[in-house]
């Protein structure tokens, strides 16, 4: 018999950008003041599950927040790029009414494709659970990425608030 994953998959907290309604994408920005609080709320509503390994994206939002749960456990985060939020080109830092405006009636941005952006999420939380199996690993990352891989499972389509986290198991 195959071991498990269990694998808990959480947003980052609240960015300045959030707030906003801005594209983030690969742009890297930090936690807002309540980010970090959204991130130790986090770390506690954690408190009691299992967690053997830590990974997150390498974008500090994901980072700082994967760090603070981290922090309370004695566990080192492992950054990975492959974790990172879709790539948003040349929307980065915009809101849907400056998109609207620069680029009237574009379905999608000139960055990564949706496919493309499965598939690197797919690849990436694959390789760590089949990296530990009968583990529970905490993974960090963003909103588009863990809704993707969401509905690419079947375990829902709702969008993930900031720091809202869910549990799937995985065999690889």
């Amino acid at each position: 018999m195959t071991a498990m994953a269990t694998l808990l998959l959480a947003r980052h907290g609240q960015t300045a950008w959030n707030l906003e309604g801005r594209c983030q994408g690969h742009a890297d920005i930090p936690l807002d003041a309540t980010g970090v609080a959204q991130a130790q709320a986090l770390a506690r509503s954690l408190a009691d599950h299992r967690i053997d390994a830590i990974y997150a994206s390498d974008l500090s939002r994901a980072f700082e927040t994967a760090r603070i749960v981290a922090e309370l456990r004695g566990v080192t985060v492992t950054a990975r790029r492959d974790l990172r939020e879709v790539d948003v080109g040349s929307w980065s830092g915009l809101t849907d009414e400056e998109i609207e405006a620069r680029f009237p009636g574009a379905e999608y941005h000139d960055g990564e494709s949706p496919e493309a952006h499965l598939a690197r999420i797919t690849a990436a939380i694959d390789a760590i659970a089949a990296a530990h199996a009968g583990e529970h690993v905490l993974i960090v990352s963003h909103g588009h990425a863990l809704s993707a891989y969401r509905r690419h499972i079947g375990a829902g389509d709702t969008p993930l608030r900031n720091c809202e986290w869910f549990v799937v198991s995985r065999a690889r």
